[in-house]
């Protein structure tokens, strides 16, 4: 299995310049790779096989950056290039923008080339940079590559991936939990418990809005509107940070208390455009909340059990099983008029979605 670790990195002024010029060829070579491409294609309805190593002649600058980050570029690109023709969904790559705040590197692991020692990481080309790690690595672990990045607010990451063999015995699911998505509290379960989601954005969002209102008024290129692009990127930053961390206490909380869970599979991105609540809905961070669940789970050999998107979950009675034909999104209770069952439309949806879970799993 894979894990990544996080930490951040202190380079000194000589290494920033250095990682700047990385980020910028990085972006080069795939821009300037994937404009060959698209030229070749047009010409010859071919594919067009190129390399950084073909491009080195011509612009010599590339031989100062790590030539394995160069490659880990090219290695992105032909993967979005192939998925294009491969995948009907997929869209075309992109050419990527200077403009873009968020940089970042990946560089792999070959010869000793990366190491952790005496609180600096050992990084090719940058030599030792200063680190601040706040976990161990275990020792039968295998580094196998590093992303450096930095943030819009001008932090600097390096994020450690590591390979390590573990065996994994999946559980007998006895007990179970089902959980309906909600726009407010992020899920509803079946237990009648909600995860009472603060709303971080909705409590930043008038200060947002007054730092985003001085920035549109900065004139283009000047310091002053770098530095107000700082202030209002350190409010998203500073939303992004407690929810994640709201995120993970609850997955982990989720995953070490029961042996499986039940959720819908729901596309939020087609909900945010459907049904106008973009904010509420993307506030939440609800997919992100599943893939930390799912990955908790899965390393403790758990179960994540997930319901078709069409399944009347919320029409459905959870006492007597009749699906009433029609349920507005206006009415937030339930009322079964066959057995006459009254309760919360989320909590009925997250016992309906409990009940088919377990017969999707167990059968």
């Amino acid at each position: 299995m894979n894990k990544a670790f996080k930490f951040r990195i202190y380079p000194n002024s000589e290494q920033e310049v250095l990682i700047g010029k990385t980020f910028g060829c990085v972006r080069f070579i795939y821009n300037k790779m994937l404009g060959d491409k698209i030229e070749y294609y047009k010409r010859t309805n071919q594919k067009l096989k190129n390399t950084p190593a073909q491009y080195k002649a011509e612009f010599e600058w590339l031989r100062e950056v790590d030539s394995l980050a160069l490659a880990n570029a090219q290695m992105n690109l032909q993967t979005a290039y192939n998925n294009f023709f491969r995948k009907p969904k997929t869209g075309f790559p992109k050419f990527k923008s200077k403009r873009n705040n968020n940089k970042s590197y990946t560089t792999n692991f070959v010869n000793g080339n990366i190491k952790l020692e005496n609180g600096c990481i050992v990084l090719p080309k940058l030599k030792a940079v200063k680190i601040k790690q706040h976990r161990a690595i275990p020792k039968e672990y295998k580094l196998k590559a590093v992303t450096v990045s930095q943030t819009a607010t001008g932090k600097y990451f390096a994020s450690i991936l590591y390979e390590y063999e573990v065996t994994i015995e999946t559980v007998q699911p006895k007990t179970f939990l089902g959980l309906d998505f909600s726009m407010k509290a992020l899920f509803l379960s079946s237990d009648g418990i909600s995860a009472e989601y603060p709303r971080y954005y909705r409590q930043l969002l008038e200060q947002l809005k007054r730092e985003q209102k001085k920035l549109s008024l900065c004139q283009k290129g000047s310091k002053n509107r770098n530095k107000q692009r700082i202030k209002v990127a350190k409010i998203h930053e500073k939303v992004t940070n407690q929810r994640k961390d709201f995120l993970h206490k609850q997955s982990k909380q989720i995953a070490d208390a029961v042996d499986a869970v039940c959720i819908e599979e729901l596309d939020m991105k087609v909900m945010s455009q459907a049904l106008n609540f973009g904010k509420s809905v993307m506030d939440n961070g609800f997919g992100m909340f599943v893939s930390m669940l799912n990955y908790k789970l899965m390393e403790q050999g758990k179960h994540l059990v997930k319901i078709d998107k069409w399944f009347p979950s919320s029409k459905k009675c959870s006492v007597c099983g009749i699906v009433k034909k029609t349920l507005l999104l206006s009415e937030r209770t339930y009322h079964c008029e066959d057995c006459g069952m009254t309760m919360d439309r989320d909590y009925n949806a997250s016992i309906n979605i409990k009940t088919e879970g377990i017969r999707l799993l167990l059968g």
